[in-house]
């Protein structure tokens, strides 16, 4: 208990899903926890829920996309706590189609949440960061995805792939002002989350049905199972605690095997 105590977080897509279970575990090893999200009935249920078990957190509705919003989100959250020092930019979609059938729309769509969102949210709230003079860890949602390729996820992994090196670029360029900020990524494999179920499939005709991450887990994780959200929830634990001081630019996986290598399953 305590890893996190007294510091105060700022997490994007926190009303459910990965965001959320990073909301609650931050809140339970004493953070204080600003969440948001464009959902704002379930954000403020997070929140709520957050509050009632003892933890401190606060909802602020919000379009990562949207530049003219963020100011108000930093000005809220220090208003609020009085300080920040653990960022998750976690807020993301994911559209799967062939590439020569994705339409240019869903294309700059998912660049504009997965790449722009997390752009903004680094440029609004560093100065924040180096302002209070704490330093501070910031931690950027990317994916497997971001590590190698798949097929029919050419956009999506344009996206992560393009936050991995955002990471490390932006972690030089804070080591070098000496701010101690640290930034790092993080690379889920497949996991158990709503993500699934909302996955935009394109174009594509006969591609309605969403995929099932439990039988993609079963044929391509080692481990032979999905992750859970708590799963991602720990790594981002310990990339935003002390434990992880010396660490920035890196990339924490945690895919069950996935990037590992190729392995044949029993049947």
């Amino acid at each position: 208990m305590g890893q996190v105590a007294g510091k105060v977080a700022l997490i994007t897509g926190a009303a459910v899903g990965i965001g959320a279970a990073c909301a609650h575990l931050l809140a339970r090893e004493g953070a204080a926890v600003v969440l948001t999200d464009i959902d704002e009935t379930r954000g403020r249920a997070t929140a709520a829920a957050i509050t009632k078990a003892g933890g401190k957190a606060l909802f602020l509705p919000q379009d990562v996309t949207d530049e003219a919003r963020w100011p108000t989100v930093v000005s809220e959250t220090e208003k609020t706590f009085g300080r920040l020092d653990i960022v998750v930019a976690n807020a993301g979609i994911a559209i799967m189609a062939p590439i020569l059938e994705m339409t240019l729309k869903d294309w700059q769509k998912q660049q504009a949440i997965n790449l722009d969102g997390v752009f903004l949210t680094v440029k609004h709230t560093i100065p924040t960061m180096r302002r209070h003079g704490h330093g501070g860890s910031i931690i950027m949602l990317s994916s497997v995805a971001g590590l190698r390729g798949s097929a029919g996820l050419a956009g999506y992994s344009a996206t992560k792939g393009g936050v991995r090196l955002f990471a490390k670029s932006v972690a030089l360029e804070c080591a070098l002002a000496a701010d101690n900020i640290r930034v790092n990524s993080l690379h889920p494999g497949v996991i158990d989350t709503d993500i699934w179920n909302k996955m935009p499939l394109g174009s594509t005709p006969g591609h309605n049905a969403p995929p099932d991450p439990h039988a993609i887990a079963s044929a391509i994780a080692p481990m032979g199972r999905t992750g859970h959200v708590d799963d991602i929830a720990r790594g981002v634990l310990f990339l935003a605690s002390d434990a992880s001081s010396y660490m920035t630019g890196s990339e924490l996986v945690i895919d069950g095997g996935i990037t590992a290598g190729g392995t044949r399953r029993p049947t």
